[in-house]
């Protein structure tokens, strides 16, 4: 059950992201860079902050948040690495 929810989860975040970012893609695109983009914003948590771990609960407002945040960095780095602009 927290798999199926990772990945929706995953695809909101994403399509967040996207929308921010200007960055149109299709569900499996913001699926992958929604859950990518966790692991980005928990790893830049833990590395900057001290704090390795969030709630388990996929519906916390920090958690949220750090997703969201490491799946804008992701989509800047893919847009920096693609086109050589953030936009």
């Amino acid at each position: 059950m927290h798999f199926i929810i990772a990945l929706i989860m995953g695809g909101i975040i994403g399509w967040l992201a996207g929308m921010i970012m200007r960055e149109a893609g299709g569900i499996l695109w913001n699926v992958l860079v929604g859950c990518v983009g966790s692991v980005v914003g928990r790893f830049l948590l833990g590395t900057f902050s001290g704090q390795g771990h969030l709630t388990e609960n996929p519906f916390d407002p920090r958690t949220l948040l750090v997703a969201l945040a490491g799946a804008i960095i992701l989509l800047a780095i893919y847009n920096l690495a693609k086109r050589g602009t953030t936009r």
